[in-house]
């Protein structure tokens, strides 16, 4: 007999199977961007799709770790990494001029492309529900901060109010490496890794 597919089993293959008909949909538009001299009012919609793909690819992403993580079946791969890089890294995977990368960092053990992902979540959910042009990451020796988190952010950025997947998947993510999310004052401090 066999058994009931839980919850985040599901979800794990809802995003595997989303994965071909959006590769089909961003493939086909790079290709006629890339390959095809097209008029500027075609240009602009097929770089909207091709924007809302990469978008969705991402959310993908997010659904899945979270799936794994709640089905206890995530493994991050563990190497050591350097705060100072990886806060650079999340610089570099937001907007432009959109985070400030200080402190000295340290060497941690985690999974950096998951940890990178989670930590340009959370910059993103501030900027975005704070009203913010810019944040500042601080790389420490065991962890990060993140600041200004205004008031009325703290419950999402914290994940306890689910208005910004990323944040409330960031959280879990954390966690999931033995880390803690605290917000004190204005500032959040996501202490992770080993």
């Amino acid at each position: 007999m066999s058994q009931t597919p839980t919850f985040p089993k599901l979800v794990s293959l809802a995003c595997h199977d989303l994965r071909t008909p959006l590769a089909t949909v961003s493939g086909f538009t790079r290709t006629l961007t890339a390959r095809m001299a097209l008029p500027e009012e075609l240009l602009r919609p097929l770089s909207l799709i091709e924007a809302a793909s990469a978008q969705l690819g991402d959310l993908l992403d997010d659904l899945g770790v979270l799936a794994r993580i709640e089905g206890g079946r995530f493994q991050p791969q563990l190497l050591e990494t350097d705060t100072r890089d990886l806060a650079a890294a999340v610089a570099e995977a937001l907007a432009p001029g959109a985070c400030e990368v200080t402190g000295v960092g340290g060497r941690v053990t985690v999974d950096a492309k998951v940890v990178k992902r989670a930590l340009a979540n959370q910059a993103r959910c501030v900027l975005r529900h704070g009203g913010l042009r810019r944040v500042e990451l601080g790389a420490a020796a065991s962890g990060f901060t993140l600041a200004p988190v205004p008031e009325a952010v703290a419950p999402i950025v914290l994940g306890e109010d689910p208005r910004d997947l990323g944040a409330a998947v960031a959280r879990r993510v954390v966690e999931a490496h033995g880390g803690s999310v605290e917000l004190r004052g204005e500032t959040l401090h996501v202490e992770i890794g080993t």
